[in-house]
């Protein structure tokens, strides 16, 4: 099966495959032997671009190795009970990624630098043989992180389009007995199905309130007596205000946000309606994907009306364990819109431990925040209810899933 010696062939025009034999330092080699070791100074290196299956007999008389590849479809299917291996850098990862794949690097950040500068400068031959150069003492590592991963099941594995990366690393972990299969397409194939899916005729409706209202708690009420929602503050980890992301952590990168959305929109029946909180296009530094806003935004609205005095207490109870720093720190982020005078009773009182008093003064640039954002909307509110904080789900259950949208 192996060449010996510099086999390097490419077929450019015909979705090309390429197997290579390359020298490595012998400290870099596994300690195996069954890892396509020619010599005590060779490792055979196979690099599948794409299968064409009208060329396979060609190809297959050249010697070339085909690694199975999965669509997306067949991928999402399959990875709800197999494990998925990113073979991507770390920074990529970090980026945006399956969620629940689990990140096992061919090249790291800096050796990722370094072979793209090489396949810039001086073309795919010096970045391929670099590429080995670095990985080789690694391999070690590398192979028994994925026997981990695998625990005896077979794998999935993709890097950015489903090349190199993720072809070569399949062919690696076969020769431990580990069965894999790799995403055709890659991680940009699923990006492409992620951000599709936010183009597609939801049948949203809106739960619209004041800043205080509970509107996150009754979405989730909502859910549990079997409506389908959306829940965009959760998935952003922010709340929508100023003061939204205090004591709740980092929020994911916006990409990461927009696969994680992916991943609930799964999960719906898109016949069906689904609730949704009426939101800014930004939560936080985490922007909603335009063309669902945009639907948001033309949706009917169920506006749900809960007393001042009630919310003020709610402000308190999330917010009332927060440092003050950090309290007043989000207050002079929205300094201007508050006016210097009500900026400085808040921080009088804020520092005095009086947060219901601090919580009232900032109501009043959070309601006619509120207020505004409604001026174009108002005919599409099928219906406003009371709700005085209190028993939730009965509230949820007499008042809103009966509601004909």
């Amino acid at each position: 099966m192996f060449l010996n010696g510099l086999n390097l062939q490419m077929h450019r025009g015909m979705h090309s495959c390429v197997r290579l034999t390359l020298p490595l330092p012998s400290s870099a080699l596994p300690a195996s032997g069954s890892l396509g070791i020619i010599s005590a100074r060779y490792y055979v290196a196979p690099l599948v671009f794409r299968q064409n299956k009208g060329m396979h007999g060609f190809f297959k008389k050249a010697n070339c190795i085909f690694a199975p590849m999965l669509n997306l479809t067949e991928f999402l299917q399959l990875r709800q009970h197999l494990p998925v291996i990113d073979v991507r850098s770390e920074s990529e990862f970090e980026q945006g990624h399956v969620p629940q794949a689990i990140n096992l690097p061919i090249l790291n950040n800096e050796e990722r630098k370094i072979v793209g500068t090489l396949y810039k400068q001086q073309g795919p031959k010096q970045a391929i043989k670099e590429g080995v150069r670095l990985v080789g003492p690694r391999l070690s590592e590398i192979l028994a992180q994925a026997e981990q991963i695998a625990n005896g099941k077979e794998v999935l594995v993709h890097c950015w389009r489903g090349g190199m990366r993720s072809n070569n690393f399949c062919w690696l972990i076969e020769r431990l007995g580990i069965k894999s299969q790799a995403l055709q397409g890659g991680y940009k194939a699923y990006r492409t199905k992620v951000l599709e899916s936010f183009t597609q005729p939801f049948q949203l409706i809106v739960l619209s309130g004041s800043t205080g209202s509970g509107k996150t708690e009754i979405l989730q009420e909502l859910k549990k007596q079997g409506e389908q929602i959306i829940c965009l503050e959760t998935l952003a980890n922010h709340k929508g205000s100023a003061f939204g992301g205090l004591g709740l952590g980092e929020q994911p990168t916006t990409e990461q946000f927009q696969n994680n959305l992916f991943e609930e929109i799964l999960q719906l029946d898109l016949n069906k309606r689904i609730w949704i909180e009426d939101e800014s296009i930004a939560v936080g530094k985490i922007f909603v994907p335009e063309p669902l806003w945009k639907n948001l935004r033309t949706s009917p609205i169920v506006k749900v009306d809960v007393p001042r005095e009630v919310r003020v207490q709610r402000l308190v109870e999330d917010y009332g364990k927060v440092d003050k720093e950090l309290l007043l720190d989000a207050m002079k982020k929205i300094t201007k819109k508050l006016g210097g005078q009500h900026f400085n009773t808040a921080k009088e009182k804020l520092l005095e431990n009086d947060l219901a008093t601090t919580a009232d003064i900032l109501l009043t640039y959070y309601d006619k925040a509120y207020t505004k954002s409604l001026e174009n909307r108002e005919s599409r509110i099928i219906s406003e209810i009371s709700w005085d904080g209190t028993h939730i789900a009965d509230f949820v259950k007499e008042k809103l899933n009966h509601i004909d949208t």
